[in-house]
């Protein structure tokens, strides 16, 4: 009975953190350039062992746990504003830049704008950088062509500073929508992507899928709790009738 009760409860823990990184998701469904997240469970076989001053080995039950989480690094779609400052990636490379932390960090955020001293910077998190470092544009118009060279009045400023990762890669996530990544590295020659100027990438959650995802873990989560409670019932009544 014990051992019931155990894995109800461990069915509601582990359907309250896919909960916890759904809810997580939702919340941040019109953050530019967030990457969903979901819970790897994995499974383990735990030894039955009979108690009666022995131990022999009766079978097996599969134990489930929440083994970590992975980040969907899936293509986002667009949202077209026309605005200079806004630049999206079509492809798996990404923005870098040099975080107020003093990390070089990676993003697919690409509503920009200029810092105090003109130069180009992701609001509160740090500057872009380029091939030749943080990214200088006074008060010019700039265009960003489909390779992310940038020009101001036809000549080259500089080009973006590009990071290829495996979109079956890993990520670690620093805020909502910034990552650092052991495996990002120069991009591939051939890979291919492109640079929109004039547009943003949005995160690239599913409503549908994600409130369907929610609304099943809450049924396990509560069927677990409904048993939990008649486990526990069933003890406490078993403990009285001892007492008898």
């Amino acid at each position: 009975m014990n051992r019931g009760y155990y894995y109800a409860c461990n069915g509601m823990i582990m359907n309250q953190r896919k909960l916890d990184c759904i809810g997580n998701n939702l919340a941040n469904l019109s953050t530019a350039g967030y990457k969903r997240d979901t819970i790897i469970t994995n499974r383990f076989n735990e030894q039955m062992i009979l108690v009666k001053h022995r131990q022999e080995l009766s079978g097996t039950f599969a134990q489930t746990y929440v083994d970590t989480s992975y980040s969907d690094l899936g293509q986002g779609t667009f949202e077209y504003t026309e605005s200079p400052f806004d630049v999206a990636i079509n492809g798996d490379v990404y923005f870098n830049i040099a975080a107020y932390n003093g990390e070089t960090m990676l993003t697919r955020n690409g509503q920009w704008e200029l810092d105090g001293e003109g130069y180009l910077c992701l609001s509160q998190s740090g500057r872009i950088l380029g091939e030749n470092g943080e990214i200088y544009l006074g008060n010019k118009d700039f265009v960003i062509d489909a390779d992310g060279a940038i020009y101001q009045d036809g000549q080259l400023v500089d080009r973006l500073r590009l990071s290829y990762i495996d979109p079956e890669g890993n990520i670690d996530k620093f805020g909502a929508n910034m990552f650092t990544s052991v495996q990002a590295g120069d991009v591939p020659e051939g890979t291919r992507y492109e640079i929109i100027q004039g547009a943003y990438e949005r995160s690239n959650i599913d409503v549908n899928y994600e409130m369907t995802m929610m609304m099943n873990a809450n049924r396990i989560y509560e069927a677990s709790s409904t048993l939990a409670k008649l486990l526990d019932s069933m003890n406490q009544k078993s403990n009285s009738i001892c007492k008898i």
